[in-house]
């Protein structure tokens, strides 16, 4: 099965990782991220730019055409700073490296668990045009090897 970490992150943890050393913290990550790679369970992961960045936009559907705003939106807590996509035999195991993530003092990481395929396709017809797609697209990502 299939796990997303989410790192989030306060205020007060934004303002007290000022005064922590980058390369520290890349260090930490990276030694965090090489255990996942030698335990075979990370399949992705991406560390994503401050939210107030302005090449960050947001699309609000709330109304026709949806809009398009710069930048960060809503409160600190519903950001996220980057994340993971591991795969583990059991949610425990999830559990077991989630708790290992380097994340400092006021810091929180969400984990969801992923879909899987067949939970997806019995949530609609057996002939649905695009669950057949979606297996021929990540067919052809493994051929790739980008899966």
């Amino acid at each position: 099965m299939k796990y997303m970490l989410i790192m989030r992150a306060t205020d007060a943890a934004l303002a007290a990782s000022q005064d922590v050393d980058f390369e520290e913290v890349v260090n930490a990550m990276g030694a965090f991220n090489e255990a996942m790679i030698q335990a075979d369970v990370l399949r992705a992961g991406e560390g994503l730019s401050d939210a107030a960045d302005e090449a960050n936009f947001v699309v609000d559907f709330s109304q026709t055409p949806p809009s398009v705003s710069t930048g960060a939106y809503g409160p600190t807590e519903s950001l996220f700073n980057g994340w993971w996509i591991l795969e583990v035999a059991s949610r425990e195991e999830a559990e077991s490296w989630a708790v290992r993530c380097p994340l400092g003092p006021g810091m929180k990481l969400e984990v969801r668990r992923i879909h899987a395929d067949e939970e997806i396709a019995a949530l609609v017809s057996e002939d649905n045009e695009y669950i057949a797609k979606e297996k021929g697209w990540r067919a052809e990502q493994e051929q790739r090897g980008e899966r």
